[in-house]
């Protein structure tokens, strides 16, 4: 193993020497989250309609299948979706609000010397800048290998805390026999109800020394190498294409639209929010089914 890091060393040392001080790369990400969670959850819900349940899965798979670009130079990085446009009668604001839950919206921008990233956010017609130090992932470097794009990579892995605002780690619902249920828990009738999150999740990362930057998709960062893979058992983000010194450069710099706030003070205005919404469509079919906001 320690062969392994000193060879790794080696490279991202020499490949620094190599770049100019005007080095810029850009990455273009593929994004997919599974929703067999979702459908299990769907299935089991009397209140949602065959017809509603296609409808729910037409509109996951469009959250869950995403591109992102990634533009980066020694120091920092911008990481945005790719932008689309929207389809006919499409409930826009109720998939903006989703998109921010499953890891879309808003610009990321990460500075790895600051150690710091910024973020811009609209949410219920509010925008906010969210400002918060890197969070920072105690990698463990493994010892295999394997080849994404042309680029040798090296696997690392870590533990990483959930946020309550991410649905794309939301777990099976907890099962509990109807005999031990509560009045109000024979109630519930959104899919959401009850959902196990878990409280961390493992991290597994492909990185290639080849492209000596400590960047990566999102808010992974701190390897010897641009990441090119990210896995965390629900969502992969892959790597498709590479393009190091564009021929038009890309303008890295942090957003500076919105209301400036910590990430513990935006997750608990979104944790509330989702909470707001939830009480509102108790019985009509769930967060998702005909409740959704914006309709």
């Amino acid at each position: 193993m320690s062969k392994l890091i000193f060879t790794i060393a080696l490279v991202f040392t020499i490949q620094i020497g190599i770049m100019a001080q005007t080095f810029q790369g850009m990455a273009v990400y593929e994004s997919k989250t599974s929703m067999a969670e979702f459908k299990s959850r769907m299935e089991g819900n009397k209140n949602i309609t065959p017809e509603m349940q296609k409808n729910m899965q037409d509109r996951m798979k469009a959250m869950f299948e995403k591109t992102f670009i990634l533009n980066f130079d020694k120091s920092a990085s911008i990481y945005k979706e790719e932008e689309k446009l929207d389809s006919p009668g499409q409930n826009n604001g109720g998939m903006r609000m989703m998109s921010f839950m499953t890891g879309g919206g808003g610009t990321y921008y990460k500075d790895i010397k600051q150690k710091v990233y910024t973020v811009d956010k609209e949410f219920m017609g509010k925008e906010f800048l969210v400002k918060d130090s890197l969070p920072n992932l105690n990698w463990k470097m493994e010892g295999e290998t394997r080849v994404i794009g042309g680029y040798n990579c090296f696997k690392a892995t870590a533990i990483r805390p959930i946020s309550k605002t991410d649905m794309r780690n939301f777990g099976p619902p907890k099962e509990e026999s109807t005999a031990t249920k509560s009045d109000d828990a024979k109630k519930k009738t959104n899919f959401m109800d009850d959902a196990a999150i878990a409280k961390e999740v493992v991290i597994t990362a492909w990185y290639t020394p080849e492209i000596p930057v400590n960047q990566g998709p999102e808010s992974y960062w701190g390897l010897p190498g641009l990441i090119l893979e990210v896995n965390d058992g629900s969502t992969v983000i892959l790597c498709s294409k590479i393009v190091l010194n564009p021929k038009d450069k890309a303008v890295i710099k942090p957003s500076t639209k919105g209301k400036v706030v910590s990430q513990k003070v935006f997750d608990e205005t979104m944790v509330k929010k989702m909470e707001e919404f939830r009480s509102m469509n108790q019985g009509r079919g769930g967060f998702m089914g005909g409740g959704m906001p914006g309709r």
